[in-house]
């Protein structure tokens, strides 16, 4: 909800920056040069301001495109070095691949397949392997992959509104312990066949790689969840989205832009758009600056 709206302020930034422009064929600045007289659009204070809110919206919107173009890629490349051997033996829709390592996990977007190692495969008892199927299977049908994708996507690009990082966060841990809870139901509300099998992944998988955090742990010994949806933060990003939003359109009604369509010189709406475009990259820059370069993970169950 909250990226939703943050995309749809950013997208609103840019149209109302382009389409707020007044033009007129008078009090456009003249400059000499040379002895040619050129001529160039004169800019309030407003318009400044609806050129930088434009930018931002820009930048938010470019890096989405980028974020999800990028996602893509990775994707396509994880998929590609796949080695897939066959299909699980009464399970068609899962995928065993080559590899002695014990994993499992759900990949893709509209369509998501479930992939499971020989060495999972091999090392897990036919209950644990029905529980962690059962995990994967919920992941599958909730298209958690999808999920997860738009996730990292709004993160990225909406740099200004903090608060979906964390968010996000928590749906991770959630998405994790509701697939656990399909898990335990599936095992007839028994908790150990899931546990042994985390146990098995845990053993044989370098640190890190595999999904057992503390809140599936918490979850799988009953206790209850202790995070809070973080209301206040919650609320001053809506507050903040909303005063941007406000800002875009009292500032559209005072900004003007005068010029004339003269050569060599455009009209006021495409200057607007090569503003917003030169301003682009640098706030584009600095949000790479910001964030940093950050190594892709891969989800194991």
């Amino acid at each position: 909800m909250v990226g939703t709206v943050g995309m749809l302020a950013a997208a609103a930034a840019v149209g109302v920056a382009i389409g707020s422009v007044h033009h007129a064929s008078t009090g456009e600045g003249r400059l000499a040069l040379a002895g040619l007289v050129l001529s160039y659009p004169e800019i309030n204070a407003a318009e400044w301001l609806l050129i930088g809110l434009g930018a931002i919206g820009g930048t938010a919107i470019i890096s989405a495109l980028r974020a999800s173009w990028r996602q893509r890629l990775i994707y396509r490349r994880f998929v590609d070095r796949i080695d897939v051997v066959g299909h699980l033996d009464g399970h068609p829709a899962v995928k065993v691949i080559a590899g002695s390592r014990p994993e499992a996990f759900c990949a893709g977007y509209l369509r998501p397949t479930i992939y499971i190692t020989e060495g999972a495969r091999d090392s897990l008892t036919s209950p644990e392997l029905r529980a962690v199927l059962a995990h994967e299977y919920h992941h599958r049908l909730v298209r958690d992959p999808l999920r997860f994708a738009v996730g990292r996507i709004l993160g990225r690009a909406l740099f200004f509104v903090p608060v979906l990082r964390s968010l996000f966060a928590r749906y991770a841990d959630l998405a994790e312990v509701n697939a656990d809870g399909a898990a335990v139901q599936a095992s007839a509300g028994r908790q150990g066949p899931l546990a042994s099998a985390l146990l098995v992944f845990d053993s044989l998988t370098p640190p890190g790689v595999s999904g057992i955090s503390s809140a599936r742990v918490g979850s799988l010994l009953g206790e209850p969840a202790r995070w809070r949806l973080p209301v206040r933060p919650i609320a001053g990003s809506f507050a903040a989205l909303l005063a941007l939003s406000l800002l875009t359109w009292v500032t559209s009604g005072m900004a003007s832009i005068r010029a004339t369509f003269n050569v060599p010189f455009l009209s006021a709406q495409p200057c607007v758009v090569m503003m917003l475009l030169l301003s682009l990259p640098g706030c584009v820059a600095a949000i790479r600056r910001r964030t940093g370069p950050r190594k892709v993970s891969r989800h194991r169950s």
